[in-house]
């Protein structure tokens, strides 16, 4: 089956980004097979496990129900880059500061989760970080590890809201 390909150009984790993709290939793919960017978990497949979550436009999707042509002229940020030259994100530092990593296959979906809920709301309770990180699952244990981290994140507002998100 012969598939149709189009350029792409878009921002990927403040790079610029251009390539061919088929127009049928998912966001998730694209990102994994051809950038490189293995953070970006695939489980489910079908947006219910929330492993794949990448944040376009300042917003969460999972990428495995997104197509890559959708990513055209877009900024996307994969959780390889949170991490700066000066080390981890503090919602990363939070999660491995808490012990929040079980088998840690999950993990970068939930930090990005995380982190975009406290980019929003700096003062993030545990309560809607529970409700905010409902559609990230993690097989291995419960959450407890999880909202303690994001908890003390917005407790020393170490993520600031969208201006230093």
């Amino acid at each position: 089956m012969m598939s149709v390909e189009t350029e792409i150009r878009f921002s990927l984790n403040g790079r610029p980004v251009s390539l061919k993709v088929p127009t049928t290939m998912k966001a998730l793919a694209m990102l994994r097979d051809r950038l490189g960017m293995t953070g970006t978990k695939y489980a489910c497949g079908e947006g219910e496990c929330g492993a794949c979550t990448i944040e376009i436009d300042g917003k969460t999707v999972n990428s495995c129900l997104m197509y890559a042509v959708d990513c055209d002229g877009r900024e996307v940020v994969t959780i390889e880059g949170l991490r700066t030259p000066e080390g981890l994100h503090p919602v990363q530092q939070a999660f491995v500061d808490h012990g929040a990593v079980q088998c840690g296959f999950c993990m970068p979906g939930m930090i990005m989760q995380a982190r975009n809920l406290l980019a929003n709301n700096p003062e993030l309770t545990r309560e809607q970080a529970q409700r905010g990180l409902e559609g990230n699952l993690c097989r291995c244990t419960g959450y407890t590890k999880v909202l303690d981290a994001v908890e003390a994140v917005a407790a020393t507002n170490t993520c600031g809201g969208r201006a230093n998100p």
